[in-house]
């Protein structure tokens, strides 16, 4: 008797490119591959890079892997890790993953994973900026400051909210002095029937306390940060700037990194998101209100910082007032938030401290 041994080869795919497509979730990824011509499998698999990896380098040896999944909670650890292991990857702004009506009716996770990875594959995709770990967490630092103020403000509402509730009046002398040593005095002093009720002002209180007290520590770490060699010149120059403080300059070094990376002051406004937007069909252009699509953090801080400008530098102040009386005052603040963009950049361009009452 004659032993037979089936012999295998594996299909070699060097010089192939492979797009992979991945939709991520907490605990599961589903994962679209294709080649340059079609699609091969489309599947689910653990939130996790090594069996994505030992998948594609057991099933596709030697290939040019090729990846996209969009920003959002995952951050960008996926992609650090898989540039770590040869990949190309890059994150992409949901917004800009192509979608059919089809697709908007019908939303599936397998669905997702297909319109990145056939995306990816005809060229159609190009990735956001990835930060570096250092410049991520120093971000992360600003940011929880900011998350800090607007969750002093929630408590500060639920606690008049409570007040309207139960109908007991702010005092004359105290409405106009909201929130200050007096008005807390006062607060804790009010008089409650119900031990319940007392309870729950005084935990309320004290949740508000704490959030005043963590933003004072906040603000103490963001200063101390600006101290730091990669920031102190850069942070200096921008606080010339009229209405540039030290969290908005800490904000904008944090959220852009490299100002070198928008080309023009439109390429940063797109950024920003003062644009509006628009709907042009034949001899029609239309425009609306401010698009939606923005940085969160600096598109507000920026606004904030053009009224504070127009206070104090004369060019702003004059050009205001020229815009106003053409657009009236919410559009005419919007165009010197883009003035005062485009001093930021040059500032930030040229290391060049801001001259104010300079007339463009």
């Amino acid at each position: 008797t004659i032993a037979m041994t089936k012999v295998t080869k594996q299909v070699d795919f060097s010089g192939e490119k492979i797009f992979i497509g991945i939709d991520v979730h907490l605990k599961s990824w589903q994962v679209s591959i294709y080649t340059q011509e079609r699609l091969l499998k489309n599947f689910t698999q653990p939130g996790n890079v090594e069996v994505l990896d030992a998948y594609m380098r057991s099933n596709y040896p030697n290939a040019q892997y090729i990846c996209a999944y969009e920003s959002g909670f995952s951050g960008f650890w996926i992609q650090r890790a898989l540039t770590k292991l040869g990949y190309e990857c890059i994150v992409v702004n949901a917004a800009d993953v192509p979608q059919t009506d089809k697709g908007e009716k019908n939303k599936t996770d397998k669905f997702d994973a297909k319109r990145i990875g056939k995306s990816l594959q005809v060229g159609f995709l190009d990735g956001i900026y990835i930060p570096s770990e250092q410049l991520e967490a120093d971000r992360k630092l600003v940011r929880t400051y900011n998350q800090y103020t607007r969750d002093l403000t929630r408590a500060k509402n639920r606690i008049k909210g409570l007040l309207y509730y139960l109908g007991i009046p702010i005092p004359t002398e105290l409405q106009n002095h909201s929130w200050g040593a007096p008005f807390i005095e006062w607060l804790k002093k009010v008089p409650i029937v119900h031990d319940s009720l007392q309870q729950t002002i005084t935990y309320q209180l004290s949740n508000l306390e704490y959030l005043k007290l963590q933003k004072k520590n906040l603000l103490k770490e963001i200063k101390s940060l600006l101290l730091h060699e990669r920031y102190t010149e850069m942070s200096i120059l921008l606080q010339t700037i009229p209405g540039i403080g030290i969290l908005t300059a800490a904000t904008f070094l944090t959220e852009i990194g490299d100002m070198n990376r928008f080309s023009n002051d439109k390429q940063l406004n797109a950024f920003i998101g003062l644009c509006p937007t628009s709907h042009s069909s034949g001899d029609r252009d239309r425009r609306g209100s401010m698009t939606g699509r923005h940085n969160r953090y600096l598109r507000t801080l920026l606004i904030e910082a053009a009224w504070r400008a127009i206070a104090v530098d004369p060019a702003m102040t004059k050009s205001y007032g020229i815009l106003k009386a053409r657009v009236g005052p919410k559009r005419a603040i919007v165009k010197i938030a883009y003035k005062l963009l485009s001093r930021i950049r040059y500032v930030w361009l040229n290391k060049t401290e801001y001259v104010t009452g300079i007339v463009e």
